[in-house]
Order: structure tokens, then C-alpha cells, then sequence
């Protein structure tokens, strides 16, 4: 059995959450206010959007502090999965923010209100720049992280909104179409829940405990009994304990088991080289042995 307790793949991108938090925090204020100012929906929406970038980004800074503390008795994993709950919060918040605005635009549709094309046009051009920076400073630790993906893809499709809310107040300071704004907050809604969904999906997926996305317990089982002594692998489980760190439990049939330390450390070298898995318990059974009973030309007795 091989427990290793290391930092989580998130905390490497600990300063760059911390610049996302201070740029975004601060926009956000300028967008609110923003809103306000020039009744704009889209903006509104916008600002919605940057709100659960400061709070997914929040806590994954959370996440990640409280994720590096050490194991105790009671908690013989840590607290890994923190950052996975933060991720389903995050997700959940994001859906919550998407259905408002679908409601408010479907609302200004039926009944249209001014706004103010011009000063939205330089905050939505403002925002456009922020959620670019920080989409650029999450970018390098997005690809080892789900927590940090999750902060990564909001402030990315952040930057696709505001540059929706841009076009919008374009159109209407030079259009007057005022039905523009809703339908580009509409557009904004409907670009957050799809992707807000998988993302939800893969974080319920590792609090069940379910295989990872990336791996085939099929191909795993078959890379373990490619070991010279291993004759069979049953009771075979592979889950996630957070995003980077996947672990596995199994038992294996092998013909001698008083190779058991060179058996370990081989199958523990195969799991880590080909699935990236350090978190192994792996118990030996032995061959069971095969009593063969021949009956009796009489049927009568057996050997």
C-alpha cells in the first residue's frame, strides 16, 4: 500500500489566482456601478458573470489552503475533495446567475428600456481587457486543475460575453436598437450553461467516486497483469481524489506471493509510469489450489 501526501495540482497557481482575484474583484465594482448607470442588461449580466469569477476564484484560493493540510485520524485523505466541492458550488452559483438573466431578458423584451450606449461601450470594452488578463494568467495551471479550470473557463467565457456587451453597445449607440441589450444578455445565459454543466457533471462524478474520464479500467487491469507473476486482478477500482490525483485499490491473484515486494514495487512503477496513479492499495492472494476428485467405476467412492 502506497500512500503519498503531496500538494494539490492547484497550489502551483496560487499568485495567479491572486492577481485574477484583485483585478476582477475590482472590475466587478466598475460594472455594477456601470449597470446602473446606463440601465444596460448586458452589462448587468456581465457584471453577474465576473461575480462568480470572484467567488470561483475565491474559492479555489480557499480550496486550495485548506486542501494542504495534513491527514489526521479522522480524515486519512486530507482534504482534498475541498476543492471539488468548491467546484460544484462555483458551478452551481453560475447556473443560478444564468437562469436570472434569461428572466430579466425575456422581461425587457416584452417590455424595452433605454440605455446608455456610449459610456457601456467603454466599460464593456474595460471589461474585455480585464477577462483577458486573467484568462492569460490562469491559462498554465487550467490543464493540471479542475478547480483551476473552472476559474480558467469562467473568466475565458467572461471574455466572450464582454465582448458581446461591446457589440451590443455598438448597436445601440449607433442604432438605437435598444432590443439589442437583452438579446445579447440572453446570448450570455445561454453561453454559460452548457459549459457550466459538463463542468458540473465531471466534478459529481469524482464525489461519487466514479472512474476517471480519462482512464479504462479495462486497460488498466490489463497493463497489471502484464506483470511477470500476476496471474489475475479482481475487485479493481480506480476514482479521483481531486483533479491530478487519482487513486486505486485491487487484489491480485499472483503465483508466489513471497515475491510480494518485488511485485509491489513493479505493479506501483506501471500505474504511476502509463496512468499517473501514486495513490495505490494493492492486497496479494494467492493461486488457490485445484483438488481434482475422479469418481469410482461404481460411482461409489472417489480419489
Amino acid at each position: 500500500m502506497t500512500h503519498v501526501h503531496r500538494e494539490t495540482a492547484a497550489h502551483g497557481s496560487r499568485r495567479r489566482l491572486l492577481a485574477v482575484l484583485g483585478l476582477t474583484g475590482s472590475f466587478l465594482v466598475v460594472e455594477v456601478l456601470g449597470a446602473m448607470w446606463t440601465g444596460s442588461l448586458a452589462l448587468a449580466a456581465d457584471a453577474g458573470h465576473m461575480f462568480t469569477d470572484v467567488a470561483g476564484v475565491g474559492l479555489a484560493l480557499f480550496a486550495i489552503w485548506i486542501a494542504a493540510r495534513p491527514p489526521t485520524p479522522e480524515k486519512t485523505f486530507g482534504y482534498y475533495r475541498v476543492e471539488i466541492l468548491a467546484t460544484v458550488v462555483n458551478a452551481l452559483l453560475l447556473l443560478a446567475v444564468a437562469l436570472a438573466i434569461l428572466v430579466e431578458a425575456y422581461q425587457r423584451l416584452l417590455a424595452p428600456r433605454d440605455v446608455l450606449g456610449p459610456p457601456m461601450m467603454v466599460i464593456a470594452g474595460a471589461g474585455l481587457g480585464v477577462n483577458l488578463i486573467s484568462a492569460w494568467l490562469l491559462h498554465h495551471g487550467a490543464s493540471a486543475s479542475l478547480n483551476i479550470r473552472a476559474a480558467y473557463l469562467e473568466v475565458l467565457s467572461d471574455a466572450v460575453t464582454s465582448f458581446g456587451v461591446l457589440l451590443a453597445a455598438v448597436m445601440v449607440t449607433f442604432t438605437g436598437w435598444t432590443a439589442t441589450d437583452p438579446l445579447v444578455s440572453g446570448a450570455i445565459a445561454l453561453f454559460i450553461v452548457p459549459r457550466t454543466w459538463r463542468l458540473l457533471r465531471q466534478a459529481v462524478n469524482i464525489l461519487l467516486e466514479g472512474t476517471p474520464a480519462h482512464l479504462e479500467l479495462a486497460t488498466v487491469e490489463t497493463a497489471m497483469r502484464e506483470v511477470a507473476g500476476v496471474r489475475r486482478v479482481h475487485d479493481l477500482h480506480v476514482w479521483t481524489l481531486t483533479s491530478g490525483r487519482e487513486a486505486m485499490s485491487a487484489h491480485v491473484v499472483v503465483a508466489d506471493p513471497s515475491d510480494s515486494e518485488r511485485l509491489l514495487d513493479e505493479l506501483h512503477a506501471v500505474l504511476h509510469a502509463r496512468f499517473g496513479i501514486d495513490h495505490t492499495t494493492i492486497q496479494l492472494d494467492r493461486e488457490p489450489a485445484v483438488v481434482v476428485r475422479l469418481k469410482s467405476p461404481s460411482g461409489l467412492g472417489g480419489v
